[in-house]
């Protein structure tokens, strides 16, 4: 019977590469952020009462507060003349810049309001 003096190393060496260019792949589509998501849709959706705030953002970037169209400065202001526990509910159209959405969030944040919701549409 033949002895064997070494290991062959060679079929490890293939699956280390391979896992590293698939690692390496990954990573780079990671840091791009161009990796495609499926975000969740609303299958529940609560009942707005009479006192809830609702802010609007149409698609073509009109603001409302309930059913009054205004601007980003007079809605900070209006915010601000509203206690922390209201509830605030954001009713966004799709087709409109997400840029939008996330001045308002953040407005609503920057106030520490407590009670926000966003509306979707119903399955």
């Amino acid at each position: 019977m033949k002895k064997f003096d070494n290991i062959n190393i060679i079929p490890f060496v293939d699956v280390l590469l391979v896992l590293l260019a698939i690692i390496l792949i990954t990573s780079t589509l990671v840091d791009k952020k161009i990796i495609p998501l499926s975000l969740p849709s609303s299958s529940s959706q609560k009942e707005l009462k009479k006192d809830d705030i609702v802010i609007t953002i149409k698609k073509n970037g009109e603001l409302y507060f309930q059913k009054e169209i205004i601007t980003l400065k007079k809605l900070d202001e209006k915010l601000l003349t509203l206690s922390n526990d209201s509830f605030i509910a954001i009713n966004c159209d799709k087709d409109s810049r997400f840029e939008n959405f996330v001045d308002i969030l953040d407005m609503i944040k920057a106030k520490n309001f407590d009670n926000l919701s966003i509306i979707t549409k119903d399955e």
